[in-house]
């Protein structure tokens, strides 16, 4: 835990036993594209200084980051004759790093992280963080060379609140830590059968109700024993602001997740209109899949879930929103005969059609607005559960282009299939990157292992690949402790995937390296 704790407050120290430093002495995380060493060794102290050029926010970050945790105080000056960390912009560079890469150069007397971008930059810095070694009471850099950027663009960790309301601070600290690991994407599931974590201000029993639970499941999903503590909370739309803009420092873009049509119980034990059984329950104590699901047949709910995506969207910068459409269970719509009047006026034959034909909808409206939409493969119509049908999932309706398909469950030529039709896909493939699994089920050098290109993937749809996603469900993960004991240090492996290629990676010293890092 000691260690741990000194990981989330950013603290980095890295000893060694020999004076002589060389920058392959550590395998930076996640492993840079190119690294070589170089002759020299730059020596920190307060007489370094800083030049900032215009990157005056990350030039504070790197500053306040070396007199919190190696006791420097260094100055920001505009130039310097040695003796200097320097950040520079060359948008020349935009066309060989992207918008993410840098450059990173140390000899005897400076140091220089050059970018095409302030992100570039802020990552720069984030390597360096790891390349400073304290010898005896010096800090010191060795002499590199580095030339980097992310194999993906995608690169997300995932954090489901709908089961367990953690708050501000917890997440705050999760982001820091992304940020160190260059992750650039903080998926927020903030609704849930569970409970609803986001104050939507035209609709309040969403948060006062829906955030609210009396007991919950403990003991694994079969149990029938239950804590019999009231479990609540969810976020202001104020505290939602400033989490976005710490994330924003940060360069992390956060995707809200409001799950539609399935996952709704909370919503529907605020609103029971909002169901297609128009009766009122509580919200469900109970985890896995329930049986209550949004009547997207009727004008009111589509109205009603329209509202909500705008206050989202007011919130959240963010051009993609993310809509869930998982594990719906289409009981109540195959018995409800307004429903099915519905479907038959609209000429849809299955209940997967009428998912897609609702998520269609969705789509467009986000379209509408700027924004794409993104959900779990379900959305594209296929069967992955045993409770439902065949021929409740044969759907003859398309998915709307420029959804991103987010696939997580089922065989992986349903990925073959998505990429083949269009489709942009981020890669969560549950047996590999579900961060609620034991030890046993992934362990590290399985996290490790993970490649978000599927095997056998023809080359000609590499790029539709936009990266890969790992996941904290948070059904069994009560308190912060918990989590953190399941997400370090795989999180470290989900961020070396994303962003390292193939060739540049080595377990070994991967697993030297994290056990250092934290």
């Amino acid at each position: 835990m000691q260690k741990l704790r000194a990981a989330l407050t950013g603290v980095v120290a890295f000893i060694f036993s020999t004076s002589v430093l060389t920058a392959n002495a550590l395998h930076v995380i996640p492993q840079p594209a190119e690294m070589d060493s170089q002759p020299g060794t730059f020596t920190l102290s307060n007489t370094t200084v800083i030049i900032p050029g215009t990157n005056t926010t990350e030039a504070k970050f790197l500053q306040t980051y070396l007199l919190d945790q190696l006791q420097l105080d260094l100055s920001l000056k505009p130039k310097a004759s040695k003796n200097f960390i320097q950040l520079t912009i060359n948008k020349q560079l935009k066309t060989s790093l992207g918008e993410e890469g840098y450059q990173l150069t140390a000899n005897n007397d400076n140091i220089i992280i050059t970018a095409a971008t302030n992100t570039g930059i802020y990552y720069g810095i984030q390597t360096l963080r790891q390349l400073v070694e304290t010898d005896g009471q010096l800090a010191k850099v060795a002499g590199v060379k580095i030339t980097d950027k992310p194999r993906f663009a995608w690169r997300a960790f995932m954090l489901d609140e709908g089961r367990y309301f953690k708050g501000e601070l917890v997440v705050k600290k999760l982001l820091d830590e992304m940020a160190r690991l260059k992750m650039n994407v903080f998926h927020w599931h903030l609704t849930d059968d569970q409970g609803w974590r986001i104050d939507i201000k035209k609709y309040p029993l969403l948060a006062k109700v829906g955030g609210h639970r009396d007991s919950t499941q403990i003991n694994g999903w079969n149990s029938k024993v239950y804590d019999g503590k009231v479990h609540e909370g969810y976020y202001t739309q104020e505290q939602i602001k400033n989490i976005i803009q710490y994330a924003a420092q940060r360069h992390i873009t956060i995707v809200p997740e409001i799950e539609m049509p399935g996952h709704s119980s909370a919503a529907i034990a605020a609103y029971p209109w909002l169901g297609t059984a128009k009766t009122s329950i509580k919200v469900p104590c109970k985890f896995g899949v329930q049986y209550d699901v949004f009547n997207v047949a009727d004008p009111k709910v589509v109205a009603f879930l329209q509202d909500v995506l705008n206050e989202v969207m007011a919130l959240f910068p963010s051009k993609v929103i993310h809509i869930g459409g998982d594990e719906v269970r289409y009981d109540q719509w195959k018995a409800d005969a307004n429903v099915q009047a519905y479907m038959k006026l609209h000429q849809l034959s299955t209940p997967a059609d009428l998912q897609i034909s609702f998520t269609n909808s969705i789509s467009n409206y986000l379209a509408g607005k700027n924004r794409r939409m993104t959900g779990w493969n379900e959305i594209m119509g296929s069967k992955l559960h045993e409770y439902t049908s065949e021929k409740d999932a044969n759907a003859t309706q398309k998915l709307a282009p420029g959804t991103i398909v987010q696939f997580w469950r089922g065989d992986l030529q349903l990925i073959t299939d998505a990429v083949s039709k269009g489709y942009e896909v981020v890669n969560s493939y549950h047996a590999m990157t579900y961060l609620d699994y034991d030890y046993k089920s992934i362990s590290l050098e399985k996290a490790y292992s993970f490649d978000p290109i599927p095997e056998g993937l023809d080359p000609k749809y590499h790029s539709k690949i936009l990266g890969s996603g790992c996941q904290m469900w948070g059904e069994w993960i009560a308190d912060e402790a918990a989590m953190n004991a399941k997400v370090y240090p795989r999180l470290a492996a989900y961020a070396e995937d994303a962003w390292t290629l193939p060739a540049n990676k080595n377990f070994k010293e991967f697993a030297e390296a994290v056990a250092k890092f934290w």
